[in-house]
């Protein structure tokens, strides 16, 4: 999952954010090749979200980046990495780990006698 402050998106001079966003898709197309990547996207800034909270049975929307923390998730690459230390390399060559912080983490495996497979 890439995070970024705002700041830190805001420092990237608007003439160059084309480049960095192509980086972003020549990453996709290297990952795509190699027959790592699974899924990747690109999230609309925080200011752009909805936040859903269920409260005693009641619906709460807020308008607005409310979750607590400083960075906003802005994407996230979803790959099939056969160790942490090939998950950590491809994490590092996302470009956004250059202005912000890459998040890795493994996919929450299915709960045995859970119904994930009905999905």
């Amino acid at each position: 999952m890439i995070f970024a402050t705002q700041a830190q998106m805001d420092a990237i001079p608007p003439g160059e954010l084309p480049a960095f966003v192509n980086a972003h898709l020549d990453y996709d197309d290297e990952l795509s090749a190699s027959g790592h990547l699974i899924a990747s996207e690109g999230l609309e800034s925080a200011d752009k979200a909805v936040v859903v909270r269920m409260r005693n049975g009641k619906l709460s929307v807020t308008d607005g980046p409310f979750v607590e923390t400083n960075e906003q998730l802005g994407g996230f690459y979803l790959v099939d990495a056969a160790s942490d230390e090939d998950a950590l390399r491809m994490a590092a060559g996302i470009p956004s780990a250059r202005v912000g912080s890459i998040e890795v983490r493994p996919v929450l495996a299915p709960l045995e006698g859970a119904a994930g497979d009905a999905r």
